[in-house]
């Protein structure tokens, strides 16, 4: 029997996926990975699985991380399901591997079955809007003003990280968990194409997001 292995850490994410597998004739062996570390563990044991992942909410340092373990398990198939995946992102394994689908989490349920259907033989399933998305080469980096690559409040934590502020300090400031932080922090490192708080910090400035007197005072 095949293992499905469910790579998210929202409770509501993973109700959905069972709820959705309990629909099926057929009986799946569903096993839980909360982190990278144990996730290549299982993958160790069960070469073949198939992996749902949100990427966003997972400890890899970027799409090649990902590309990589994938090389690494040949036999594994992977649906990606995520909020949000950014452009770059999506081109850079999409293009590197034929193994990963791609769902957004408020796809439709018929997509999400064919997904899932399709990615058991080991065909790649690309959602409508993904594939709209990437189709639509007009929308670039470079015609954005920088602030609109980022939401409201990934400005207003890249702001607090460039002014010095610790993942703990934001976390508390925001009533959020350091965990929720840290996601925000990946998401925009991802967005912004920067691999370190300097190089953040560089952007935001840029940016206008701070202000280079408030920087420095």
């Amino acid at each position: 029997m095949r293992k499905i292995i469910i790579s998210d850490n929202q409770d509501i994410s993973k109700a959905g996926w069972y709820y959705l597998f309990q629909g099926q004739p057929e009986v799946f062996d569903i096993i839980e990975a909360c982190e990278k570390a144990q996730l290549i563990d299982l993958l160790t044991e069960f070469p073949d699985s198939l992996v749902i992942l949100d990427y966003t909410l997972f400890d890899f340092e970027s799409a090649n991380d990902l590309v990589i373990m994938q090389a690494r398990f040949e036999r594994v198939d992977w649906i990606l399901f995520s909020a949000e995946l950014s452009d770059d992102f999506l081109r850079s394994v999409l293009y590197n591997t034929h193994s990963f689908s791609i769902l957004m989490k408020d796809s439709a349920k018929e997509e999400i079955f064919r997904a899932f259907k399709d990615a058991l033989k080991g065909i790649r399933y690309i959602c409508n809007y993904v594939s709209n998305m990437l189709i639509n080469t007009n929308k670039s980096h470079n015609n954005l003003n920088p602030k609109q690559i980022l939401t409201i409040t990934e400005q207003e934590i890249l702001k607090d990280m460039a002014l010095g502020k610790t993942t703990k300090e934001i976390a508390v400031k925001r009533f959020v968990s350091i965990h929720t932080i840290m996601t925000h922090r990946k998401n925009i490192f991802r967005k912004i194409e920067v691999n370190n708080v300097h190089e953040a910090t560089k952007y935001a400035m840029r940016a206008g997001i701070v202000d280079m007197a408030e920087y420095y005072i």
